[in-house]
């Protein structure tokens, strides 16, 4: 089967589905691509696109942002591009049963955890925040469930205790990328098998909030390392009505060490460097849970 003979949709939204977008490129014909639509973004909130909207317009092929993309009318656009495949990569709407139906060789998702743990919206985040020692990307055949579909190829990587999420984000994009094109070239030669999930070995990762990012100084340095590194930005912590952002951290034995902190309204700094014009400067007591 070349190229012209896989007639595929590919759906997905954020930077880390370029990889595997651009693997697919090379290898089945892309008849759309299907992302998110432009959201408003940076103090000015000016709509942006998508990086996979982006890409698209960058090799001229038509892109289609639905709002909600279970509709008769978006569905009747799918059926008029007859698929033979459907790939989803971080897409960020759920697809109907009327749509995971329609190609010929299915709908295909390239998840960024080794399934069935961490089924959800953020697998590489809690899979560093629970302090996992591996995780890796599989690919599965959609159904109608949340990331329930039998799994088709899985590819594995250890994670270091000092691992932090752009370090684990850009090496799942690309495990994500390698393994969808063994996953395509299966299908071409007739030899994918699949795999059912076993649900009781499954867990959940849900969307990350706000309050996720909350650090609660009770817990064990090891626990409140995991949560900074696995949030990457997105943990912090507010001291007399002030909020600080701890980008990153260290342990020393069971000592936690800040490495880099962001003062409300600043940029983002060394803690050494920050100290110097906070002298008065204390973070709460480290507990031991």
């Amino acid at each position: 089967m070349n190229k012209k003979n896989m007639k595929t949709i590919f759906m997905g939204t954020p930077e880390f589905a370029i990889e595997s977008l651009n693997a697919l490129h090379e290898k089945v014909e892309l008849a759309a691509i299907v992302t998110q639509p432009d959201r408003p973004k940076g103090r000015g909130h000016k709509l942006q696109p998508s990086p996979v909207k982006e890409w698209a317009l960058n090799h001229s092929i038509k892109v289609f942002q639905p709002e909600k993309i279970k509709t008769e009318e978006f569905l009747k656009i799918l059926e008029e591009l007859k698929p033979d495949l459907i790939v989803v990569v971080a897409f960020g709407q759920i697809l109907s049963q009327k749509i995971l139906n329609l190609p010929k060789y299915g709908c295909i998702n390239v998840h960024a955890s080794l399934l069935p743990r961490y089924r959800g919206a953020a697998p590489i985040e809690w899979s560093l925040i629970n302090g996992e020692k591996k995780t890796g990307v599989t690919t599965m055949m959609m159904d109608k469930g949340l990331d329930t579909g039998d799994m088709l190829i899985k590819r594995e990587i250890e994670i270091d205790n000092d691992m932090i999420l752009p370090e684990l984000h850009d090496k799942l994009k690309k495990l994500g990328a390698e393994a969808l094109i063994e996953t395509i070239e299966k299908i071409e030669n007739g030899t994918l098998e699949r795999i059912k999930q076993d649900d009781s070995q499954s867990n959940y990762a849900p969307m990350l909030t706000k309050e996720t990012g909350l650090i609660d100084w009770n817990k064990s340095p090891r626990k409140i390392h995991n949560l900074i590194r696995g949030l990457y930005g997105g943990a912090y912590t507010i001291i007399e009505g002030q909020k600080y952002k701890i980008w990153r951290t260290k342990l020393n034995g069971d000592k936690l060490e800040i490495l880099e902190i962001q003062a409300q309204n600043s940029k983002k700094m060394s803690f050494d460097e920050f100290k110097r014009g906070h002298k008065n400067f204390t973070l709460p007591m480290i507990g031991g849970d």
